[in-house]
């Protein structure tokens, strides 16, 4: 049977990355204001015709390589990021022989739902 996915996360090997997941979500949440606050000077600068250069476009590039760089850390793991706002992830596994995806937000506490890989967050089932 070929999978989908080359990687699969166990229910365990998924839970002992929850500490450093929640870490990633951290700074890509400071990247993201930095970015943000940013991007408004700009915007601005660019309204009133100022200069686009310097200091806050430094700052835009390097929070947008943060935020890529972070963002390789799930792909390069094979962590699927569903909805980057709320921090709802899904980690490949394998369920009674089939692909599934083990399903964590990150305000909650541990990995306790999974889903059918078409289902999405929706068809979330309790392990």
């Amino acid at each position: 049977m070929a999978f989908q996915f080359r990687r699969h996360y166990t229910l365990e090997e998924a839970r002992a990355l929850l500490p450093q997941v929640r870490l990633w979500f951290v700074e890509i949440d400071k990247w993201r204001r930095v970015f943000e606050q940013t991007d408004a000077k700009l915007a601005g600068q660019l309204e009133a015709h100022g200069d686009q250069g310097g200091e806050p476009v430094n700052r835009w590039v390097k929070a947008m390589a943060g935020i890529q760089a972070v963002l390789g850390e799930f792909q390069q793991r094979g962590i699927q990021i569903k909805d980057l706002d709320r921090g709802l992830i899904d980690f490949p596994a394998l369920r009674d022989g089939r692909e599934v995806f083990l399903c964590w937000e990150k305000d909650e506490d541990d990995i306790e739902f999974w889903h059918d890989l078409e289902a999405g967050y929706g068809g979330r089932e309790p392990l």
